[in-house]
């Protein structure tokens, strides 16, 4: 199974997804034109993913924004880790700037009604 990775653009986030290590990353932006399209091979990639994983799976999460189509996006790849959860460990960081309280308030909701342990981590502006 290959890596799967997507450069950032404005729009849309870098996705890096290491099949090996378990270390994943969704950062930047994600105000793609379809969401559902954008994330679509992301999906397919997990499925995969879940049938083998590695025996720790790290999402990080470091967006600066994300419109709604995109948080049902993310959720659904929160749901996919979910899977693997039982018999793999799997740890989510979600990353937001001290002041920026919308994101802090999406870490939040997310860690409610996801089954994977979601660690909101601060960004110290000096």
């Amino acid at each position: 199974m290959d890596n799967y990775t997507l450069t950032p653009t404005p729009n849309t986030p870098r996705l890096y997804f290491n099949c090996q290590s378990g270390d994943f990353e969704i950062s930047g932006r994600s105000i793609p034109e379809n969401s559902i399209e954008f994330y679509r091979p992301l999906m397919e990639w997990l499925d995969n993913y879940v049938t083998s994983p590695s025996s720790s799976t790290k999402l990080t999460i470091n967006l600066e924004y994300f419109n709604t189509s995109s948080s049902k996006c993310l959720v659904e790849v929160f749901r996919k880790l979910e899977k693997i959860n039982d018999s793999s460990e799997v740890r989510i960081f979600w990353h937001y700037e001290e002041e920026d309280e919308d994101m802090q308030e999406s870490g939040d909701d997310f860690r409610k009604i996801i089954k994977v342990p979601i660690e909101l981590v601060v960004i110290k502006n000096d």
